[in-house]
């Protein structure tokens, strides 16, 4: 594990190799962090793990680094419902981020406004134990009632073994849903698997369901290449959903300190996954786009 004077824990990679795919211009990374600086963004009281400072300007380097040309970023839990770091991030973009929020079931309408104004366009539910110690399905179910006239959508991250407990939860949302790493199956099953099947069941029963095809390095070992089972279970996944994939980064990486993936092999991936120049364009460009930027396309967001 490295970790910095302070003791604080490091994640990522000091020195991602260059990928070899190159993306296609305007390439969005849809899921990213930024942690900090903590001494302008303290870390909540609650958070469960302790990172080193890694905020807009290391994010950006290795945006261009990487090739891409945008960046979706996403609250760390770290951070608690106190958006401040990730609003941040975006205003320091020039226009080239936009954000998905965790926030208070408490918020006002006008503080959802402004976050709206600083550039989220989205709101996280977190059901993962290890990392939030409530997630009251009731108080989520108002907020995404509430998000609705700002055309946000609602991302939200489990694990697979929770998917049927959470479908009456799911089917109620009225908004568009974005999962988090697939619902993180257990990619050795294979693509017809119990979680893949599971999974798609969902997909199929809504058709404003999207998913980040994402996080090899989590859900598969080790954390490096070749990642083969990954590209066996996410591969039919993109051919068969193109218009409902995102991809990310996931840097910093929260909670990998002990196998830190190298960020240009898991761009390295791309190709892999999405075989074509049009299911890349779609995934990386078009996709993102319509979610995040509506108004550069002239479209609105596929709610």
């Amino acid at each position: 594990m490295s970790t910095d004077a302070a003791g604080r824990i490091t994640s990522w990679h000091p020195n991602p190799t260059v990928p070899r795919f190159v993306p296609p211009p305007g390439a969005v990374d849809a899921h990213c962090h930024v942690f900090g600086p903590m001494a302008d963004f303290p870390f909540s009281a609650q958070a469960k793990y302790l990172p080193a400072d890694a905020g807009p300007d290391m994010l950006f380097a290795l945006r261009d680094r990487l090739g891409f040309a945008r960046n979706v970023i996403v609250q760390a839990s770290c951070h608690g419902t106190d958006n401040a770091a990730t609003l941040n991030a975006i205003a320091r973009s020039g226009g080239m981020a936009r954000g998905v929020a965790v926030v208070d079931p408490a918020i006002t309408d006008r503080e959802l406004e402004a976050l709206h104004d600083g550039g989220i366009r989205g709101v996280r539910f977190n059901f993962l134990k290890r990392l939030v110690d409530n997630a009251p399905k009731d108080r989520f179910l108002e907020i995404a009632r509430r998000i609705q006239p700002l055309g946000w959508h609602v991302v939200i991250y489990f694990e697979a073994d929770i998917l049927q407990e959470l479908r009456p939860f799911l089917d109620a949302i009225p908004t568009l849903i974005v999962v988090d790493h697939m619902g993180r199956p257990d990619v050795t099953q294979g693509p017809d698997g119990a979680d893949m099947t599971a999974f798609r069941t969902l997909l199929d029963s809504r058709d404003d369901i999207w998913t980040k095809v994402t996080c090899p390095d989590r859900l598969e070992e080790p954390a490096g290449p070749p990642w083969d089972r990954f590209v066996t279970v996410v591969r039919p996944l993109v051919e068969d959903y193109p218009d409902r994939v995102l991809w990310g980064t996931d840097w910093p990486h929260p909670n990998m300190q002990n196998a830190v993936p190298d960020d240009g092999a898991l761009v390295d991936i791309i190709p892999r996954i999405a075989v074509t120049a049009d299911l890349q364009r779609t995934l990386l460009v078009t996709n993102p786009m319509a979610l995040y930027w509506p108004e550069d396309r002239g479209i609105p967001p596929s709610l």
